[in-house]
């Protein structure tokens, strides 16, 4: 009797893993990494529906929110290809998969969670500070010279005008109302529209999202997919983006001096802002 050797001759059910870990910014931006974009992530996405006798991609999301437009390319880009290949993309949040998150996760045909991810916030919220009572104070004089009558809106150290906030809470609106389509679109009937704060910027645990319809089950990603595709599933991760460290470096000339400050300072700026995001969801 020969030697038997496994799945030669068979073909194993392949699913690729991509990641979506971080919050999401243009990748010029001070955020870690640069921030998920989808200049960052194109190859990534393009990589995960590459091989042959793909039968899911799965999308890891770990995500508090960031760049609204951002989050959008990058699921149109997913979903773009999900279509042309016609593959099914399924959702696992981790932590949180919130705001812009919660877009990722909807650009996959299922989204599982697990009891406590942090799930939802569709909403829009713009956030600053106010110093021109700072500034007064210790005898600073603001000088700023705009073509534009809107050109300076919001200036931190100018007095707040109620025209800007308006023009402001108008361009919110907008995209709330596109964040709000969207949802509807990739969930459709699942939804509870019924619930009151749905849409209202609140989040919930991944128990309460399931039955609001915001996401289809609990669940870890090697349990659903093995349970779905067979023990032998082969999980395939896409390689992760380059490391912050080295992002870090590549913008600091990799040496001391006034670039070296600057690219650190940036560096840290973009940690807390990042910080800040996630601490919204007590993280």
């Amino acid at each position: 009797m020969g030697i038997r050797l496994p799945f030669i001759g068979r073909k194993r059910p392949v699913v690729s893993v991509l990641r979506l870990d971080g919050a999401i910014g243009p990748s010029g931006s001070r955020l870690r990494g640069g921030g998920l974009s989808l200049q960052s992530q194109a190859a990534r996405i393009e990589r995960a529906f590459r091989p042959s006798r793909l039968s899911a991609v799965a999308l890891v999301v770990n995500s508090p929110g960031g760049s609204a437009a951002q989050a959008d390319l990058i699921a149109k880009r997913i979903r773009a290809l999900a279509e042309e290949k016609d593959v099914p993309v399924i959702a696992f949040a981790e932590d949180v998969a919130a705001s812009g998150g919660y877009w990722l996760a909807c650009a996959a045909d299922e989204i599982f969670v697990t009891e406590a991810s942090i799930v939802g916030s569709i909403g829009v919220i713009f956030a600053g500070f106010g110093f021109q009572d700072l500034i007064g104070r210790y005898g600073v004089e603001r000088r700023v010279h705009t073509a534009g009558d809107h050109k300076g809106a919001l200036d931190p150290f100018l007095p707040e005008r109620d025209d800007d906030v308006d023009r402001l809470k108008a361009a919110q609106s907008a995209i709330h109302e596109s964040f709000k389509t969207y949802v509807r679109s990739r969930r459709g009937d699942r939804l509870r529209e019924e619930a009151p704060d749905l849409f209202s910027g609140a989040f919930w645990t991944g128990a309460e999202a399931v039955g609001l319809g915001l996401a289809d089950g609990i669940g870890d990603m090697r349990g659903v997919l093995r349970a779905r595709f067979g023990e032998k599933v082969r999980m395939v991760a896409v390689p992760e983006r380059r490391s912050a460290l080295r992002s870090l470096f590549s913008r600091t000339d990799a040496g001391p001096g006034p670039g070296a400050a600057a690219g650190i300072a940036d560096a840290v700026i973009g940690a807390v802002e990042e910080r800040l995001l996630w601490s919204r969801f007590g993280l």
